[in-house]
């Protein structure tokens, strides 16, 4: 349990909230449904186990914290609880509720036992992979799906890493479950295009047919996709997107697109998330409730790569 003050709102609340779940309890001395309140949700965090975390907020002593959350959601009433995640209020309810309530309201919003061993497998599937322990990390990626199959993270690192290491088989198992459906996670659909670009490539004429064809006709799209495709199957990402810009340039709408798609899915394979950065300060004098995360790329190429698409469409 942690005590929210306006000195630590930013950093113990809001950046804090983007790794995990945190309740905040905003309560005051002399309330009496706040004191019958405060051991019960202390007991709650203990039985969930690091599924969220408890923060508690003196609205006599943090006033200005405590009007701007009251006034956000529009009640007056102390306790008052409010859950916090991905640096922002997202819900919340008042009063001194019955346990099994607010059991209820938690599993609404905190991961299930399920889940946070998913998680767990991710971080140590990553550890693993930056030491160059490849099966091992696939291992524990295979075990987050078949745990949580929801999990389109867990899916899209296990379909990069299998696909990395020219496992196309395994891979397609993995994405045979969402291959259907319209995927929301961007990754998703880049490793969608990468196995097609995988499964392709043994069917595909060699690079000296493809180049020859090519130097014998500039506008020869279907060969220039095909090397493209040859150089995403190999992981040649740069010389990929090379190839097909020369399509997208010379017409967008090629094939209902498919240069344009599978360029920005060669982005989307290529981009690693960057780092979350801390809440950016608030005007002096106020207080900024939500906080913000910086989600550019990091990658130069990536970055170089994306202006030189936005040139070619617009």
């Amino acid at each position: 349990m942690i005590n929210i003050t306006l000195q630590n709102f930013k950093t113990d609340l809001l950046q804090a909230s983007l790794d995990q779940a945190i309740l905040l309890n905003i309560w005051a001395p002399w309330s009496e449904p706040a004191k019958l309140l405060a051991p019960v949700l202390e007991k709650l965090e203990v039985s969930y186990a690091g599924r969220f975390t408890l923060a508690t907020l003196n609205s006599e002593s943090e006033t200005e914290i405590a009007l701007q959350l009251s006034k956000l959601f529009g009640v007056r009433t102390i306790p008052f609880c409010v859950m916090f995640k991905g640096g922002q209020p997202i819900d919340g309810f008042v009063d001194a509720l019955p346990e099994a309530e607010i059991r209820q309201f938690l599993d609404k919003h905190v991961p299930s036992v399920e889940e946070m061993a998913s998680a767990e497998d991710l971080e140590d599937a990553e550890a693993l992979l930056a030491g160059g322990n490849t099966d091992s990390a696939i291992a524990k990626l295979l075990e987050a799906v078949a745990i949580n199959p929801a999990n389109d993270n867990a899916r899209a690192d296990c379909l990069r890493a299998l696909l990395m290491a020219g496992r196309v088989d395994e891979a397609r198992a993995v994405f045979n479950p969402v291959a259907g459906q319209v995927l929301p996670d961007p990754r998703l659909v880049a490793c969608g295009h990468w196995l097609a670009a995988c499964e392709q490539a043994p069917l595909l004429r060699s690079p000296d047919v493809l180049t020859a064809a090519i130097a014998a006709n500039r506008r020869d799209f279907d060969a220039r996709f095909e090397l493209a495709q040859l150089h995403f199957a190999a992981q040649r990402f740069i010389e990929a997107m090379d190839e097909l810009l020369e399509i997208i340039m010379r017409d967008k709408a090629w094939n209902g697109e498919l240069a344009r798609k599978t360029y920005v899915a060669v982005l989307d394979v290529m981009a690693k998330p960057a780092p979350a950065k801390p809440a950016t300060a608030a005007p002096k004098g106020a207080l900024e409730i939500a906080g913000k995360v910086d989600t550019t790329p990091v990658d130069p190429e990536v970055d170089r790569y994306r202006r030189k698409l936005s040139m070619a469409l617009f």
